[in-house]
């Protein structure tokens, strides 16, 4: 098969920042939401089938995070060719034409379902790639898409947390038939909203429960980590002990999309209302929070 020249791409990743003068230690990212497909994908699969890998629309529901004082960051390339939240590491030796140069750790999610950081399969199990790719394309999608977009988000990160405590949402959204697609029998409905700490690891209890309550307060129904409770973004950048709070936030797909074509539905400017409410609501928070409890790291330096 004859594959497009690889080429690099203008802009993996988009950074939309609040004005400095209304600039909170608030950072939301959208890394699954790109919809720019390169030329040099070389997939061979329907492309509707395809884009259910996708969560569209999501950075568009959360666009009112500027206004709030936080900054947005998101993925203009989908997730399918490669995937800002796995591992580096997360490869299947399997898919490629030829030796790795380094070390692969896949996880049993990438072996069982084919979702690691760079996906074989559908969410319906089809096969993406008619052949192996090599080991110089993943490469170059790691070096030109996954890790500006690491960097990126680290970057702002960094500078969030520059002066005491910072507050992450991770940004998603969810099939309605999550628990069939993760194998799983289903406890009961699927919740419009699913909050991932990694059970704890990755955010204090008390912003979990303010962004699970102010969820309700609008009429949304709730579940804390069943049946996502978060990935490797939460892993690196979550940090409750040192005042870095990262919690993953997954939407019902079912709530705003047609899951078949992709577009919008009639109620998704409605949701997308009570998310940049919600925002209100966090940047109040955050700007409580960040004052009463600064990091153990600014009381030493203040010190």
């Amino acid at each position: 098969m004859q594959l497009p020249e690889i080429l690099i791409p203008a802009t993996p990743v988009q950074v939309l920042l609040p004005d400095a003068a209304a600039a909170l230690p608030l950072v939301c990212d959208s890394p699954h939401s790109g919809t720019d497909y390169p030329a040099d994908f070389g997939y061979a699969v329907a492309t509707a089938d395809l884009r259910r890998c996708e969560d569209t629309h999501v950075h568009w529901l959360w666009d009112a995070v500027p206004q709030a004082g936080g900054t947005l960051v998101h993925a203009t390339f989908p997730r399918s060719y490669i995937d800002p939240n796995r591992d580096v590491q997360d490869i299947n030796p399997a898919m490629l034409a030829d030796a790795w140069p380094g070390p692969t750790t896949p996880t049993a999610r990438t072996l069982e379902l084919g979702m690691g950081l760079v996906a074989t399969h559908t969410p319906a199990r089809q096969p993406i790639y008619a052949r192996r790719l090599s080991a110089q394309e993943v490469a170059h999608r790691i070096e030109h898409y996954w890790r500006p977009y690491r960097q990126a988000l680290g970057e702002v990160l960094e500078a969030a947390s520059a002066q005491g405590p910072r507050w992450h949402l991770n940004l998603h959204s969810m099939p309605s038939n999550a628990y069939e697609r993760l194998g799983r029998v289903a406890p009961g409905p699927l919740a419009d909203v699913v909050l991932g700490d990694l059970n704890g690891r990755s955010c204090g209890s008390e912003f979990t429960g303010r962004v699970a309550e102010g969820f309700r307060q609008r009429g949304y129904t709730v579940a804390i980590n069943d049946p996502y409770a978060g990935q490797d973004l939460l892993r690196q950048f979550g940090a409750p002990s040192r005042g870095h709070h990262s919690l993953q936030v997954e939407i019902n797909r079912a709530l705003y999309l047609d899951e078949h074509t992709r577009e919008l539905l009639p109620r998704a400017s409605c949701v997308r209302e009570d998310i940049a409410s919600l925002l209100q609501d966090v940047a109040a928070y955050v700007r409580h929070a960040g004052a009463a409890h600064p990091t153990p790291s600014s009381v030493a330096i203040a010190h």
